[in-house]
């Protein structure tokens, strides 16, 4: 969905803010970084490989939930 929303916002098809296109390279940044401190905090607790990957997923879900519900509000701040 968020993808969607972005590309109809590049392509003219919903009015978006002027730094929606730096803003979603920054965020994807920023998730990485949040994802990979997420993964190695796991791994020094001692948690086994699929809960360190789980760990490293929430990141993207919380910012993908985020984006959407900004997204498809119309909001463009």
């Amino acid at each position: 969905m968020v993808i969607g929303l972005r590309m109809a916002g590049m392509m003219g098809l919903m009015v978006q803010a002027p730094g929606e296109p730096f803003r979603m390279v920054a965020e994807k940044q920023a998730a990485v970084s949040e994802s990979l401190f997420a993964m190695a905090s796991a791994g020094m607790r001692g948690q086994n490989a699929e809960r360190m990957l789980s760990a490293g997923m929430r990141p993207y879900g919380r910012r993908t939930r985020a984006n959407s519900r900004r997204l498809s509000a119309g909001n463009i701040s």
